[in-house]
């Protein structure tokens, strides 16, 4: 069932969770370890993330260095197939930009199409980590509303080789980001919700947010979609903090603000199992604020933290 579907249905706030593919060599049970106490919510969907690879340099045997591309995670495709096949459950593969070009991009969601999988959250995905800018593969897109336009056209049967002639259509629901405080690369939040508005225009289904900490914020965001006339779902994507380094990282890696009332508790904490229960309670009255808001969805980024994800929506339900 497609994401906009379970939102058109929904008698309530829908709880939805985000996943890494597990590390390679690690097992799928990794995973199923992983999601198995959550889905006790029946999670209407389960997002899994993809990762880029990664430029490595290997030391061969007569000293000189080769240059490696490196994959630490494997791809969506079987992630999705996998967790579909466990648990019975609908999956959103996310789909990216970086270290694909159209074609690999069209491979993959004619994989994905074969394997009755119906959703996607395009994005453009993150540079390379010697890298200062995004710099698109070679035949790639260098912007994710660009991979979005490709997969609309798969919707209606149009493919990379102009002599397929009447090609089988997709039916892809599409997710796009949002930014609540704005993409970092934006110069203000006026331009960022133009490019948004181009997305939704060019065929996204809704919109699915960063990461962000203070509700206000989200609230805001949305009434200004709203002005601009972007009526589609917009569904908060939420986390909880663990540990005091995620204090800094969090603003450095995703150029979020930690509210004042909330970094401050956290610097109170002694030991990260402090954190961790600061965090929990931080996202437990997000979740009962953003749910009593009227929220389509309660989106968690899970992340290695399940048993923190699994305590806050334990209250809720």
């Amino acid at each position: 069932m497609k994401v906009t579907e379970h939102i058109a249905q929904a008698k309530d706030t829908l709880i939805s969770f985000e996943v890494l593919p597990p590390l390679k060599g690690k097992t799928i049970q990794t995973l199923y370890n992983h999601l198995d106490p959550l889905m006790e919510f029946k999670p209407s969907w389960i997002n899994v993330t993809y990762h880029r690879s990664e430029s490595a340099f290997k030391k061969k045997a007569d000293s000189t260095f080769e240059k490696v591309e490196v994959r630490k995670r494997p791809g969506t495709v079987g992630i999705c197939a996998a967790i579909m096949n466990h648990y019975s459950v609908d999956t959103v593969p996310h789909l990216i930009c970086g270290g694909f070009n159209k074609r690999e991009s069209e491979d993959a969601l004619i994989d994905l199409n074969f394997l009755g999988i119906n959703n996607v959250l395009v994005l453009r995905g993150d540079a390379e980590k010697n890298e200062a800018n995004f710099i698109a593969e070679e035949g790639g897109h260098e912007h994710a509303i660009d991979l979005q336009k490709q997969v609309v056209n798969l919707n209606h049967g149009i493919y990379l080789d102009e002599d397929i002639r009447d090609g089988g259509k997709t039916n892809f629901c599409i997710g796009t980001a949002g930014y609540p405080e704005k993409h970092f690369e934006a110069p203000n939040i006026e331009i960022d919700l133009k490019r948004l508005k181009q997305k939704v225009d060019a065929g996204a289904d809704y919109i699915m947010t960063q990461m962000f900490f203070d509700n206000e914020k989200y609230y805001q965001y949305v009434n200004e979609c709203r002005k601009m006339g972007i009526t589609l779902p917009i569904i908060p994507g939420l986390k909880p903090i663990t540990s005091k380094k995620q204090l800094s990282i969090l603003p450095r890696t995703f150029h979020v603000d930690i509210p004042t009332a909330l970094s401050t508790e956290i610097m109170k904490c002694k030991t990260d199992e402090d954190v961790e229960k600061v965090g929990a309670e931080w996202l437990l009255q997000q979740s009962k604020e953003l749910k009593k808001f009227g929220v389509p969805v309660l989106h968690y980024y899970t992340l290695g933290k399940p048993k923190v994800i699994w305590n806050v929506v334990k209250e809720l339900v």
